[in-house]
């Protein structure tokens, strides 16, 4: 899983950012409202979310310096 996403464009990254970040929300819902079976499937989501972050910054990066903003 953690190599799946070097290969997705920034688009593709922000999406996917986007439905992880969507999922990790009704997951804690769920965590507070009962009981959920995998309670490490949070701390996954988790980094999962902030490796997509990342990849989507390094994708950013090189554009906000090529046209001159920071």
């Amino acid at each position: 899983m953690k190599n799946s996403f070097k290969n997705l464009s920034l688009s593709e990254l922000k999406a996917k950012r986007d439905e992880l970040n969507r999922k990790y929300m009704e997951f804690r819902f769920h965590m507070v409202i009962g009981h959920v079976e995998n309670p490490l499937q949070k701390r996954i989501m988790r980094r999962q979310i902030a490796r997509l972050n990342t990849l989507i910054r390094q994708q950013e990066k090189p554009q906000n310096a090529q046209s001159g903003g920071k």
